[in-house]
């Protein structure tokens, strides 16, 4: 288990000195100060998108990253609201109330419990590479799909239009961009203005703060009466209402919907923290642990679920601003949230900002995730790779919002490719001078063994003459109790037609086994 000591964090990731506190606090104060800057204005933004009142963000990043501070592995990770889990928790949540509606709110809660308990749970079982089981290829297919999804359920704030009611979020995209006249003029500017202040921005400095001045910019601009759409609107000023009597307890009819999109929000949500850490320790050389994360990541949620917040999870692009504006300990992560409760008192100075500038700043958040190359590229490499993420593409479109259900036919389909691929033992057959030479691809287990003993009863009527056989087991994977047993059988088969019958060059990690059941008469090295 982690240990909590402040001394703990105090050690340089890259040579494991031990600071002056002096010199790491003040790197840790300046870089959790500068991503609560940003953490803020996207905080609303992603609380928007999940359906939830705006405040809801802010309470979601503001104890959650304290919390996850204390558990932490990585010490860049940043906690908090986030863009792919704000979307699945709309998906989850829509079809069970009105966005935004008390009842709404409450589930939110709920499901963030959810999130929380389940990866405690796999944190404490030790069970972090149960994260790996989001197949890279269904995650291709998922995140540019949620991109797209995010940006579109956008765009008509951004371009400030009311678009009919269609049910489904690109099409409502689509009805904004092609009615241009509808279009509000306000809205287009401090939209385009967001865009080159965040994306122009990064290019003239990563620790540029495009999102904070664009938030600025947009609450000054409406509060001078220049800005005639719609406004972010009431958001109550005081602190964490630290209470567990809004989750709906008695809500056992939605239970099995919550503890779907619960186990599948703690599985996809944690992909992103989890690459991000994993990336970061091998920049640094450092270690990093899953279990401890999930842990981390699983505190947080709880965290939100008692402090009227939301699911979150780890955020790439402020954990890299973390990083570069100088983090060195875990402790950042603890004053992004503490700056986050400092500011809820005064979170009202955020009513003017308008809603077509959240627009924006969600869009430009996700740009980077619609990656479609990597999902053309997957055709050259493997068909049925490309099959797995582009199931998972457009069933991620099609179904919205309700994304656990693209999910789990992705996973679903992934399982089932590779128990597909796990079927096929290619069997390579030579026959020279009367010797007949297996070579044997794949696994050779209870599911693919009995190829073995079809292709030898073939190989002898094709070669009636053949006076031997060999087979070679180096392009082997692994053989299984049954496998060990069929290759027995296959060689007492051979021996009975009248065959000299060996095996060649067993798997290491299968060798005890298949010694074990040929028996102490056949010699597998000879």
């Amino acid at each position: 288990m982690n240990r909590l000591n402040i001394t703990s964090w105090a050690r340089r990731a890259d040579h494991g000195e031990r600071q002056p506190w002096r010199s790491w606090l003040w790197h840790d104060l300046l870089a959790g100060v500068s991503v609560a800057m940003i953490g803020i204005p996207q905080s609303l933004a992603y609380a928007d998108l999940a359906g939830m009142p705006p405040i809801v963000g802010l309470y979601a990043g503001a104890l959650p990253p304290i919390i996850a501070a204390l558990f932490a592995s990585s010490p860049y990770l940043q906690t908090g609201p986030v863009a792919i889990t704000a979307l699945l928790t709309f998906g989850a949540l829509s079809t069970m109330a009105t966005p935004g509606s008390p009842e709404y709110v409450g589930l939110g809660l709920a499901l963030a419990l959810v999130v929380g308990l389940t990866r405690v749970l796999l944190g404490l079982l030790r069970a972090g590479w149960v994260a790996y089981l989001m197949s890279q290829p269904m995650l291709l297919g998922f995140v540019p799909a949620a991109a797209i999804l995010i940006a579109s359920a956008q765009l008509p704030k951004a371009l400030g239009v009311d678009p009919p009611e269609y049910g489904n979020a690109i099409l409502r995209a689509a009805w904004s961009l092609t009615h241009p006249d509808r279009w509000t003029l306000a809205a287009v500017l401090l939209t385009a203005m967001a865009a080159v202040l965040i994306l122009g921005g990064r290019k003239l400095h990563a620790l540029f703060p495009g999102v904070l001045i664009a938030a600025i910019v947009g609450v000054a601009v409406s509060g001078m009466g220049l800005y005639p759409g719609d406004v972010v609107g009431a958001v109550p000023s005081g602190f964490l209402p630290f209470t567990l009597d809004d989750i709906p307890w008695t809500a056992v009819s939605q239970l099995p919907t919550l503890l779907l999109s619960g186990a599948i929000i703690a599985l996809i949500g944690f992909s992103e923290a989890a690459s991000i850490s994993r990336r970061f320790a091998s920049e640094d050389r450092t270690r990093w642990s899953a279990n401890r994360e999930f842990i981390s990541q699983g505190a947080a949620n709880i965290a939100a679920a008692a402090a009227g917040g939301m699911p979150c999870g780890g955020s790439f692009s402020r954990s890299s601003v973390n990083r570069l504006s100088g983090a060195r300990t875990r402790v950042a992560g603890a004053v992004t949230g503490l700056t986050v409760l400092a500011f809820l008192p005064f979170a009202a100075v955020l009513e003017p900002l308008p809603l077509a500038m959240l627009g924006a700043i969600v869009i430009v958040s996700v740009i980077g995730l619609m990656r479609i190359r990597p999902l053309l590229r997957l055709w050259r490499l493997s068909l049925p790779q490309a099959l797995i993420a582009w199931t998972t593409f457009v069933a991620t479109l099609l179904l919205a919002p309700r994304l656990d259900l693209a999910v789990t036919i992705g996973v679903t389909f992934s399982v089932g490719v590779f128990l597909w691929r796990s079927l096929q033992l290619e069997i390579d057959v030579a026959a020279h001078d009367g010797v007949l030479t297996f070579t044997p691809r794949g696994v050779l287990w209870f599911g693919t063994a009995q190829k073995l003993d079809t292709t030898l009863l073939d190989a002898l009527a094709d070669h009636p003459d053949a006076t031997r056989l060999v087979i070679e087991l180096n392009r082997l994977g692994r053989i299984d109790t049954t496998g060990a047993l069929v290759l027995r059988s296959v060689l007492d088969q051979a021996r009975v037609a009248g065959l000299d019958a060996d095996v060649h060059d067993i798997p290491p990690q299968s060798e005890a086994l298949t010694h074990r059941v040929l028996g102490p008469d056949t010699d597998p090295l000879e």
